[in-house]
């Protein structure tokens, strides 16, 4: 019943119907590409199951209409970032919040000329788009390894001086950082993989990957983001994350 209550309550909010869409669109794509692999006897429901992770996806492109104004407040309540905050983390975070700010307007543009809105090229605004995502995660990737490193050294560093040793509750506190940290890391690190994989051919694994092994790197992302948004009590950034 606690399950129930809980997943109702996730449901009530953008950010959690988000989550879920995201992480059911994945699943399908996950085992609809197996199916279609690995049992061509079932590959009438992977095929099934596959023509439904693309309408979820398409339910988040178009809810993500709405997005610019969360993003907007949400960069300009970050500014610069604050005074006490790490430079580094501070200037990464700046170049992420324009990507991601820079990220909605394109989605929106290949939107609009895939819905025929508008008569402009849509392949352009998708990869101008993917590449922005792609710039975001890179630079969340950056921004953990660098804080990752941070925290490992204050925690070594109160380990070697016995007199300067940090209290149990901060070095606890430490540690969940990291291990939320890493966390995020490992989500990045799968949806940069299928960032690349929707480039253009010719840049890296661009196009390489079958529709299983995207479902695998959406799936292992999306379920983290619901973990660690489980963990915080749901309070995380302004607006959802682009695929």
């Amino acid at each position: 019943m606690a399950v129930v209550t809980g997943l109702a309550s996730a449901l009530e909010s953008y950010r959690g119907r988000d989550r879920l869409i995201r992480t059911l669109g994945y699943c399908c794509q996950l085992v609809g590409g197996v199916l279609l692999e690995q049992c061509p006897a079932r590959s009438e429901v992977g095929t099934r199951l596959l023509a439904v992770s693309a309408q979820l996806s398409h339910c988040r492109t178009v809810l993500r209409l709405f997005d610019d104004l969360a993003m907007f407040l949400y960069t300009k309540q970050y500014g610069l970032g604050p005074e006490e905050e790490d430079a580094f983390v501070r200037g990464v975070s700046v170049l992420s919040n324009i990507a991601d700010q820079l990220y909605y307007p394109c989605e929106h543009l290949a939107w609009a000329a895939d819905a025929k809105v508008l008569h402009v090229d849509s392949a352009r605004w998708w990869t101008l788009s993917t590449a922005l995502w792609g710039l975001s995660l890179l630079l969340g990737v950056a921004r953990s390894l660098w804080m990752l490193q941070k925290l490992r050294q204050r925690l070594q560093s109160s380990k070697a001086a016995f007199t300067s040793r940090l209290p149990r509750s901060k070095r606890r506190a430490l540690e969940a950082q990291m291990r939320s940290e890493v966390l995020t890391l490992l989500s990045n690190l799968a949806d940069l993989a299928n960032a690349v994989h929707w480039l253009p051919p010719g840049v890296l694994w661009a196009g390489r990957f079958p529709p299983w092994l995207v479902g695998l790197m959406g799936t292992v992302s999306s379920l983290l983001s619901v973990y660690q948004a489980a963990r915080a009590g749901g309070q995380t950034g302004a607006a959802t994350s682009p695929s």
